[in-house]
């Protein structure tokens, strides 16, 4: 059976069974390695796609159950989202297994709320596990892409006092 999907905005054809999580279809099927594996059971973020705009562990979700809705992966961000470019600018990766899901968490945080308080960041990001514990450097790079300059950011600006 086919299944076709809207990833990224193009139709993709899959033959994976009706059953498979959209993760592994689109990492053995259509070559789509953006998005991560981390635990399976939907704990750890790693594998956050968006779908019709939510953050969504794609681990969980079958791909029969996709028929009409928009997904974005990380590939679909293009590589010079304001998020990537943030990302690089406070060095936030480290070993990368969290990455896509951090930033396809933030993307949509950001696309609901373009300006975000620390709280809505908080809350938004409270389900994507770093292992290196770079918390607070992906903070400072979705405020950095929302336009808000980060406290750490500020403060590395200012003229040092000597």
């Amino acid at each position: 059976m086919t299944i076709a999907l809207d990833i990224n905005g193009k139709i993709l054809q899959t033959e994976a069974a009706p059953d498979t999580p959209l993760l592994w279809a689109l990492r053995d099927d259509l070559g789509m390695t953006g998005t991560k594996y981390g635990c399976g059971i939907a704990q750890c973020g790693a594998c956050t796609v968006q779908i019709n705009g939510q953050a969504t562990r794609s681990c969980q979700v079958p791909i029969s159950s996709l028929e009409g809705a928009k997904i974005t992966t990380i590939e679909g961000l293009g590589g010079m989202h304001a998020l990537q470019q943030a990302w690089v600018k406070h060095d936030v990766p480290q070993c990368g297994y969290c990455q896509s899901g951090q930033i396809m968490s933030a993307a949509a945080l950001l696309a609901e709320k373009p300006k975000p308080t620390d709280a809505e960041i908080d809350a938004a990001m409270s389900g994507n596990i770093c292992r290196c514990g770079a918390y607070q450097r992906i903070h400072a790079a979705i405020k950095d892409a929302a336009g808000m300059a980060p406290a750490a950011t500020v403060a590395a600006a200012a003229p040092a006092k000597v």
